[in-house]
Order: structure tokens, then C-alpha cells, then sequence
């Protein structure tokens, strides 16, 4: 599923605004199939067995048992496939081991021993951003393979290169490993709907409802630092003006009110062809989840989320817990939403490699923590829209949406 393109002129809503994409277990590139621990997913374990999950709930009893586990917890993920959360049980050589593993077979979810703890995998972060942060290179907790997966781009070379490698090889076997991008990072700058700010184009996100009561939008922070006023046509008029912006450093996002406060700012995502999805709440994204992303140079893509609390380093500047996704994107799309076929917003578009033709990785800013920083909510007046020329044309998918084929 990954590196497709839904197409805008074809998408069909199935019901009352509700999509469907196809439900797959989507591994990382070059993921290693399995770890120094066990899988239980076959029988749960104790007479337990595990309980079919939707996608939508799946962040919520990954976060409670993340709390319930304590340091036994070693992350999460959601297989699409068997519609399963499978937690890592981080193996500490006691029975606490044995009794959070019980603990996450009572609760329904799978449970898998793994060596590597989630304060081991964050340390090796914290490394990675001492010794490596390099720009062209990106990394992310990947769960399903228990290590930290490090990306690096094609400027990543010679002496650089040597360093990554060799930070990587401090970092002891089998906590993190490196891949090889076929592109280059980069914010997708330039250009939901296509706003333009600045001489540059970007797209809008979701529209909010700031904490006055008035309704703005998110898009990314590359685009708030860009310009202060953007508008809905080149060249046009200014409808919003930049209240607050992050990048590079915690977070790649911006806040902006519409200039004028009668502005009607729907919670829907436009999805081309007069149709819409509405965005009725935010949320978390696993690992493992099927997404949707919407921007205005390339229309509509589909994929999965590859990896949580991801760094990126731009030529810009580093920006740290981003979401990690194969969903493709290009130069124009940054700002434009993420979301489930649910309705459910999940990430602004920030940036990363390759296109909508030979794939790539990309990465998201989080939808809560945007909301959390600016003081806005989703809702009663706000959510994304994305338009722009239709995406390639293909065979239908799931649930009435048309999915083109790779190009």
C-alpha cells in the first residue's frame, strides 16, 4: 500500500463521509523479521486470547498499558492485518517481566518479549542527537523490529557517512540500524487547499478553533516562518496571519486566524471532486496505522505509520517528535493533513524524501501536540482541507476509494 496515490477526480465516499483504505501490516524497508524475543500472538497466552482492535482505539490502549507497564514497556504497534496491538515486554531477567506480559494478555492486546528497553532505545537517541546530528540523516523507534531505525539520505557521504556509522556501531548490536534514502530531506515547501505566502506555496491543514473562540488553521511551521500572511490564491488577498510557528527545534508547525472572524471554516478535509470527510477529533498515531494524506500538489496518497518520535535533520535546522510514515508526498504538500478514514486527524505534513513516483519516507508533525502548544481544538467550526489537481487514475480500493497504482 505504501507509495500510492488516491485519486481526488475518483474518490467516492462510502456512507456519511466515511473512506476505507486497505487494511495491511506494513513493515519498515529493510525490517528485520524478528528480534531476540518471542512473538506470543498465536494464543495470548493463559487461556487468553487476543481481541480484534480497531485502528481508531488502538493508541488508547497502547498508551494505558504504557502507563500500567512502567519500564517493562518497549513500545507498541498496530498489526493491521489481524487487527492485534502487540506490546513489547522489555526482558529484564525477573518475573516483572512475566507479570507485565500477563498484564498485556489480560487486557486483550499481544505480548512479545524484546531485549532492547524503551530507556535503552531512548538513550541511543539521545546519542544519535550528540554525536550524529547530521543533516540528511533521520531516525525513529521502530517497535516492530525493537532498535531505533536510522535513515540517511543520498548527501549523507564520506567523512559523514563514517560518523553516522560509527555512532550507530557505539551503540552496541541489535539496538539500531541504518538505511539508505534515495532522495534527499527536505521540507516540502512550496506548496488540504493550496494557500501561498511569501512567493512560497504550502497547504492548509486542519481548521481549528483557537482558544478566542475564532476560527484558524494549522499548517507546517516551515510555512509560518516563511511569511506572515497567506492567501487562498497566488497573488491574492490575505486571508490568515501567522499567530505562532515552530521550526526548526520541538515540532515543525504554525497556528494562523482567519483575518476575517466570520470566516466559515468547516471540520472536513476536502477530498476533490465536491466531496468531504469530516474531522470530528484528533488523535495519536501507532505504528502500524493506515493514514491518509492530502496536500495540494499531489492530491490524496495512502500508507502506514513506520515509526514514532522520529528527529529529522533539514539543512534548515533539526526538528525532534515528528511521525514517521511511507506515505508519499512532494514539494507543495507541506502543511497539508493527516488523517484516518475515520475522520480522525492525525499529522500535518513536514517533509523528507523521494516523491509520489519512486516512494520515499516522510514525516509528520502530531496533530495534539500542534493543538496542545497553540491552545486550539478541532471541532465546533474547524478541521483541513486540501485541494488541488487529481492524483493518477487506477482501480478501486476498499470501502469505495479509488487507490492508484504506483507511479
Amino acid at each position: 500500500m505504501s507509495h500510492r496515490r488516491i485519486s481526488k477526480g475518483k474518490a467516492v465516499l462510502a456512507g456519511a463521509g466515511a473512506v476505507g483504505v486497505a487494511a495491511a501490516a506494513i513493515l519498515l524497508p529493510n525490517a528485520n523479521a524478528s528480534q531476540s524475543g518471542t512473538d506470543d500472538g498465536a494464543g495470548g497466552g493463559a487461556g487468553q486470547n487476543p481481541r480484534t482492535v480497531s485502528a481508531a482505539s488502538a493508541p488508547e490502549l497502547v498508551a494505558r498499558l504504557s502507563s500500567q507497564l512502567g519500564d517493562d514497556y518497549a513500545g507498541a504497534y498496530y498489526d493491521a492485518a489481524k487487527k492485534q496491538v502487540v506490546v513489547n515486554v522489555a526482558d529484564s531477567g525477573g518475573n516483572d517481566g512475566d507479570e507485565s506480559a500477563e498484564r498485556v494478555r489480560a487486557s486483550g492486546a499481544v505480548a512479545r518479549n524484546v531485549r532492547n528497553s524503551m530507556g535503552e532505545l531512548r538513550s541511543a537517541t539521545g546519542t544519535l542527537t550528540r554525536d550524529a546530528t547530521i543533516p540528511g540523516t533521520a531516525w525513529a523507534l521502530d517497535p516492530r523490529t525493537n532498535q531505533v531505525l536510522v535513515t540517511a539520505d543520498t548527501t549523507v557521504t564520506g567523512a559523514r557517512w563514517d560518523t553516522l556509522e560509527s555512532t550507530v556501531r557505539s551503540l552496541g548490536d541489535g539496538v539500531a540500524r541504518i538505511q539508505k534514502s534515495a532522495g534527499e530531506f527536505k521540507p516540502f515547501l512550496e506548496g488540504g487547499d493550496a494557500i501561498f505566502g511569501g512567493g512560497a506555496r504550502c497547504s492548509l491543514g486542519f481548521n481549528v478553533t483557537t482558544q478566542d473562540g475564532t476560527p484558524g488553521f494549522l499548517t507546517a511551521g516551515h510555512c509560518g516562518v516563511a511569511a506572515e500572511q497567506w492567501s487562498g490564491a497566488q497573488n491574492g488577498a490575505p486571508v490568515g496571519t501567522v499567530q505562532a510557528a515552530t521550526f526548526p527545534g520541538d515540532g515543525d508547525f504554525a497556528l494562523l486566524t482567519y483575518d476575517d472572524p466570520a470566516t466559515d471554516a468547516p471540520s472536513e478535509v476536502d477530498l476533490g471532486n465536491g466531496q468531504t470527510l469530516p474531522i470530528g477529533q484528533a488523535g495519536e498515531a501507532a505504528v502500524g496505522l493506515d493514514v491518509i494524506r492530502m496536500g495540494s500538489t499531489t492530491g490524496l496518497a495512502d500508507g502506514s505509520v513506520t515509526g514514532l518520535n522520529a528527529t529529522v535533520n533539514y539543512a534548515e535546522g533539526s526538528v525532534s517528535g515528528l511521525i514517521q510514515t511511507n506515505v508519499c508526498a512532494e514539494p507543495g504538500d507541506s502543511g497539508g493533513p493527516l488523517f484516518t478514514a475515520d475522520g480522525t486527524a492525525i499529522g500535518l505534513t513536514s517533509g523528507g524524501s523521494g516523491d509520489c513516483a519512486s516512494g520515499g519516507e516522510t514525516f509528520f508533525q502530531p496533530v495534539t501536540t500542534a493543538l496542545a502548544a497553540v491552545g486550539a481544538e478541532i471541532g465546533a467550526g474547524g478541521a483541513g482541507t486540501g485541494t488541488g489537481d487529481a492524483g493518477g487514475e487506477g482501480d478501486t480500493g476498499n470501502d469505495g476509494v479509488e487507490v492508484g497504482r504506483d507511479h
